[in-house]
């Protein structure tokens, strides 16, 4: 009979075979051809205040990695809102964590997406959308609808696997500061923080 070490690890490799089919099936909206590591998704959800009475946007969360560390910190699961574009992942997650918020849509039209929380104000927010798969103005409109959505001074987290910030600063009222890299990932993840302000 199978021990937990074992159960855990055919979950795992599960896991790794859907986000990859994932990738196959749309390779534009899977940023990765692995789900972010558990070390990334702690680092990624720490900036989130589990205190602070709001909920807090996920967006891309594929399989559910970082949604579970977002969990883990404190939040809510009513409390927590997964935008997420595959259907195929959004039904997967409505199944294995049935009392988060999950919608499935666009993360670049947002109120489209949020339709009845289109005006919900959110402790921050964790996205793991692929931008650099997008036009520079695309990212752009998509980071000032965030920021509008988040009280002054609280962050929208962002992953990529480039060197530089997905949106660079000095183009808009924000800023961008590096927050880790993390190498304990495939590929090595660079984490960046973006505030409401002017680089």
């Amino acid at each position: 009979m199978a021990g937990p070490f074992a159960k855990k690890l055919a979950e795992k490799f599960d896991e790794e075979i859907r986000f990859f089919k994932g990738w196959i099936d749309g390779p534009k909206a899977v940023g990765a051809i692995l789900p972010t590591s558990s070390v990334t998704a702690r680092r990624m959800a720490s900036v989130v205040n589990p205190h602070s009475g709001l909920p807090v946007l996920e967006l891309g969360p594929g399989t559910g990695v970082i949604t579970r560390a977002i969990l883990q910190r404190g939040v809510k699961p009513e409390s927590l809102y997964c935008v997420e574009y595959s259907e195929d992942f959004a039904r997967r997650l409505c199944a294995d964590l049935p009392d988060i918020n999950i919608i499935q849509g666009d993360a670049f039209d947002l109120d489209s997406t949020l339709g009845n929380h289109r005006d919900v104000v959110f402790d921050s927010v964790i996205c793991a959308v692929p931008l650099l798969n997008f036009p520079l103005e695309k990212r752009l409109a998509l980071l000032e609808d965030l920021l509008r959505r988040i009280p002054e001074g609280r962050p929208v987290m962002q992953i990529t696997y480039s060197p530089l910030p997905a949106i660079p600063a000095g183009r808009g009222k924000y800023v961008v500061e590096p927050y880790d890299f993390v190498i304990r990932n495939v590929p090595p993840a660079r984490l960046w923080v973006y505030k409401r302000g002017h680089s």
